[in-house]
């Protein structure tokens, strides 16, 4: 059995298009999605954003389940201009597994190894992401691979961590990060979404472009995870 774990459904819809005889089931009072990839059997996971949620989340996820491996999978922000959006990371510093024969698998996509770091914010400037990559060396933020981690090593669990970028130092969110996500909430506020973009009409071809490499993000992500299934 695989283990996949995604944030938010957004980030894992076009992945659970290849999702086979899915059905839905009910762990410890959170709900999971099991199915196949060709041969694969997968249980997926929706461990929301942040911390406190995640934490909770997985923790009830692992309890007495038995996985092969978990992957934790989604999107991420580039630290620094070596990163390009729609790349993918493979964590070094989280991941447990033999990451040459992963890379192996996914020859045809552009896939950096690299270090991923955990925050428990959206970052919006440009000068903040250049201080954090200096100060961690990492090259990518996220905000719940670290906790996921723990949990595995807890488990005796062997980790994958990929993520795909969506948003670099040059290319930031089109709007502050409060605005397009309440982590308290773990939802999205559409009028508030509205009501700044109506005040800031010059932001609005910037979130045109955001939602085409949003989409582009996760054609990219569900190629690239159902490539890692196959081989695992």
């Amino acid at each position: 059995m695989i283990a996949v774990t995604f944030a938010l459904p957004a980030e894992s819809s076009q992945f659970m298009r290849w999702v086979r005889n899915k059905s839905r089931a009910d762990r410890n009072g959170i709900r999971i999605v099991r199915g196949t990839i060709d041969d694969h059997a997968i249980e997926v996971l929706h461990t929301g954003v942040g911390e406190k949620i995640c934490r909770e989340r997985i923790g009830k996820f692992l309890e007495e389940a038995q996985f092969h491996v978990l992957i934790s999978t989604g999107f991420a922000g580039a630290l620094n201009d070596q990163l390009r959006v729609n790349d993918l990371v493979l964590a070094e510093n989280f991941s447990t597994v033999d990451l040459k024969r992963t890379r192996s698998s996914l020859s045809d996509l552009s896939v950096r190894t690299a270090d991923l770091l955990t925050l428990p914010a959206l970052i919006d400037a440009s000068e903040e992401r250049e201080r954090i990559a200096g100060e961690s060396g990492a090259a990518a933020v996220d905000m719940e691979t670290e906790f996921i981690a723990r949990a595995c090593a807890a488990h005796g669990i062997p980790l994958l961590s990929l993520r795909v970028i969506t948003d670099t130092p040059r290319e930031l969110f089109p709007a502050p990060a409060n605005v397009l996500f309440d982590v308290a909430k773990q939802r999205t506020y559409r009028a508030k979404l509205a009501r700044f973009f109506l005040t800031h009409p010059n932001r609005l071809p910037p979130l045109v472009q955001f939602a085409r490499r949003i989409t582009r993000a996760r054609q990219i992500l569900a190629s690239a995870l159902v490539a890692v299934v196959n081989k695992l």
